[in-house]
């Protein structure tokens, strides 16, 4: 069965950057096949994902975050934590799971900073349909 609907999750925290991979992301697929849904923090991301996928009404799904140093927690932890959730549930549930999380190395909310990484995040949404969209085309000549 074909699909050619797509679910994109959001985390909440720098939404003013994270948002910009959905942006992306509806470059290249058509906004009116991708629903979109919101959770808190990179951390819920793998669950949703996952509870999405096995709803089996999408083609790919993509998840996008930015996770940076709060000075509280190892944020590598997390994020390697997270992007390893998300392949799990991509393995789990034969969907793909695609990861927009980045976590850099030495993020500061300057202007200067926020803007490179608005911009990085529109790429990296465009750069996740467009793996959705080959992954769509190898499933389709394997028979998947």
């Amino acid at each position: 069965m074909t699909h050619t609907r797509y679910a994109f999750i959001k985390a909440g925290w720098h939404s003013e950057i994270v948002d910009q991979a959905l942006a992306g992301f509806q470059e290249v697929i058509p906004a009116d096949q991708i629903d979109v849904f919101d959770v808190p923090g990179a951390f819920e991301m793998p669950l949703a994902a996952k509870d999405l996928a096995k709803t089996g009404k999408y083609a790919a799904i993509a998840a996008a975050a930015l996770v940076v140093d709060g000075g509280i927690y190892r944020h590598d932890f997390v994020a390697s934590a997270v992007v390893n959730g998300l392949m799990q549930a991509g393995l789990e549930t034969g969907v793909p799971v695609l990861s927009v999380s980045l976590t850099p190395h030495h993020f500061q909310e300057t202007e200067h900073h926020m803007g490179i990484y608005r911009e990085h995040f529109v790429v990296k949404g465009r750069e996740a349909a467009e793996a959705a969209l080959k992954i769509g085309k190898f499933k389709e000549q394997i028979g998947a």
